[in-house]
């Protein structure tokens, strides 16, 4: 009978799994807000929105900063999720993904996360309402960017 004795790569892809995990269940958040927030675009609809203080849906949502180039900026985020959700996926069963998988996810979410700070910049500093679906993208993007930066950082310390 062998005994397998846990070694450092192991352990460190038993990690890798977890953070994985977590990444797709961000990931997931992450589509269910942005299709939430597509759906108000095509729909015309309203948001379900707190009432009061600063919050204010319907200005941040419909301002001239809610599209780029006459793209909802709701689609672009629905379309970076569905993206860094199928690498995630797709990253040990292709091999390009293998190799160059991680650094591609940290790229995307890194533009996806200055970004999502530009908008939050927006919402409380020239729009001066807000919006707590964008919020809440926002801090699913900025969790999931430290979730994916830390899976970098330990697949490079491996090399």
């Amino acid at each position: 009978m062998t005994t397998v004795s846990p070694t450092s790569e192991n352990t460190a892809s038993s990690g890798f799994i977890t953070l994985k995990r977590v990444a797709l269940v961000l990931v997931v958040i992450g589509i269910f807000v942005t299709t939430y927030l597509s759906y108000l675009k095509v729909g015309q609809a309203s948001a379900v929105c707190i009432e009061g203080a600063a919050f204010n849906c319907e200005v941040v949502l419909n301002s001239v900063y809610s599209e780029l180039f006459d793209i909802p900026i709701a689609y672009l985020g629905l379309i970076m999720y569905l993206t860094l959700g199928a690498l995630l996926l797709l990253e040990h069963r292709v091999g390009f993904l293998q190799e160059y998988g991680k650094i591609i996810m940290f790229g995307i979410a890194l533009f996806a996360w200055v970004f999502s700070m530009y908008l939050v910049y927006l919402q409380f500093f020239v729009l001066q309402a807000l919006c707590p679906w964008c919020l809440t993208h926002e801090t699913v993007m900025t969790i999931l960017f430290g979730v994916i930066s830390v899976r970098l950082f330990r697949s490079l310390q491996e090399e």
